[in-house]
């Protein structure tokens, strides 16, 4: 009998809050041959009655506990001689060739269990359990522990059984014929592919690497740009008349920007080895779309020391090399925080992606007329306004939600109080 494989079939866990359960009735007698899923003993709890099944084919050599007993979650109720001739159609063979407890586990996929190894059931994240024929199927056929557990079961409280995974194995071998038969004429001849250019490469992997390595989150608010919007339409034409440059509403908010990265300096650091960096000088990159589809951020550098004639002529300077293509090396680096206008597309707001290794990221968002509530000394009325939405994402492992929305509130109350009579 040494090569006697022997199953200890355990006491389920049945809920969150059940951790024992009282032999009701034995199903099944010393000696009797079992199949998976035959039930084997009913059980009663607080909650409810139920019935336990097998995971194995085999003999029962013994019954570990009378009725009435009351055992506990985790306990062996009782133990099954395997049977490896028994119903050749479960496949009880494939038993041999699993890890014991780990499905794909990658410290036990290696491993062999010895002869007269005891094994158990596999316990997973949703506290099912799964039988050895199943796990060893699953094995053989490359079914991965994610797949596995969105398979319905139809056995006792939602146990996958054979059939279950067979059939899943069936359909998903259907779905890979239908899908190969057809991938030509589905996909190939109704497509045009191309390979991603350089720079869209570079763009796909600094923006996954940046949600890699940055746990984002945002701050919304809306603000009244009215005051704004009414100063720079009343100096814009005599503004492009004597300095040769377009006014915009970007061009301010980089401006402010900048000021209240002077009061929000974490704003303006980096995250490395487990210190923050608090860079000295504030360099503001602005995302700028090209022609061709692609996104490139040059920097401003020393942003909160430039006046704003300053600040619009070095900007559109950047903005006309980029689209030209005859930006330099240094043009593009050692930013510091990055703002991004998607209001020239009519976008009313979006969720910006963080600029690594910088710690946020300001979105601007279209300008529309609303009406609004205007307080006054004389009361409120509803008056039509000129509105729009920020959004601001930052690193959470540095900056908490007080201090990002904190942030965001000033940008809101530089903007809304602009000097309808600043000179420039």
């Amino acid at each position: 009998m040494a090569d006697q494989k022997i199953y200890d079939l355990i006491l389920p866990k049945m809920g969150e809050s059940v951790d024992e359960a009282t032999i009701v009735n034995w199903l099944k007698n010393v000696g009797d041959l079992i199949k998976v899923d035959d039930f084997v003993v009913e059980i009663a709890t607080d909650k409810v009655d139920s019935e336990v099944p097998s995971d194995v084919n085999g003999k029962i050599i013994e019954l570990c506990h009378k009725v009435n007993d009351v055992v506990k979650v985790g306990e062996t109720i009782c133990r099954i001689e395997l049977n490896e001739s028994f119903d050749n159609n479960q496949q009880p063979d494939l038993i041999d060739e699993i890890p014991n407890i780990e499905l794909l586990s990658e410290e036990n996929k290696n491993e062999e269990p010895s002869s007269n190894e005891i094994s158990k059931p596999l316990k997973v994240e949703n506290q099912k359990y799964i039988s050895p024929l199943v796990r060893s199927i699953a094995l053989k056929e490359n079914i991965s522990k994610d797949e596995l557990l969105k398979i319905s079961g139809s056995g006792k409280e939602g146990r996958i059984t054979k059939n279950d995974i067979l059939k899943h194995i069936k359909l998903s071998n259907n779905f890979e014929f239908n899908k190969n038969s057809n991938l030509k004429s589905s996909f190939e001849d109704k497509s045009t592919i191309r390979d991603l250019t350089r720079m869209e490469k570079i763009l796909a992997e600094h923006m996954v690497n940046s949600r890699k390595i940055s746990p984002h989150v945002q701050s919304f608010i809306e603000l009244d740009v009215t005051s704004l919007w009414d100063w720079r339409n009343s100096i814009k034409d005599e503004f492009l008349k004597k300095e040769n440059n377009k006014l915009t509403i970007t061009h301010v908010f980089i401006k402010v920007v900048a000021e209240v990265l002077r009061e929000f300096p974490i704003l303006n650091s980096s995250l490395k080895d487990d210190k923050i960096y608090t860079k000295n000088e504030i360099n503001i990159g602005v995302a700028t779309a090209l022609s061709n589809g692609n996104l490139i951020v040059p920097v401003l550098k020393n942003s909160d020391q430039l006046s704003l004639v300053g600040v619009v002529k070095k900007t559109n300077e950047l903005i006309k090399k980029a689209r030209n293509n005859n930006l330099n090396p240094d043009d593009v680096v050692d930013g510091t925080y990055t703002i991004t206008n998607v209001g020239v597309f009519d976008t009313l707001t979006g969720i910006p992606i963080i600029n690594q290794p910088q710690a946020g990221i300001l979105a601007i968002g279209s300008i529309s007329k609303k009406p609004a509530v205007i307080e006054t000394e004389k009361g409120d009325f509803i008056g039509i306004r000129r509105k729009m939405i920020l959004c601001h994402s930052y690193d959470h492992r540095i900056i908490n939600g007080a201090t990002g929305g904190l942030f965001l509130k000033r940008i809101k109350e530089n903007i809304e109080n602009w000097n309808p009579k600043t000179q420039i």
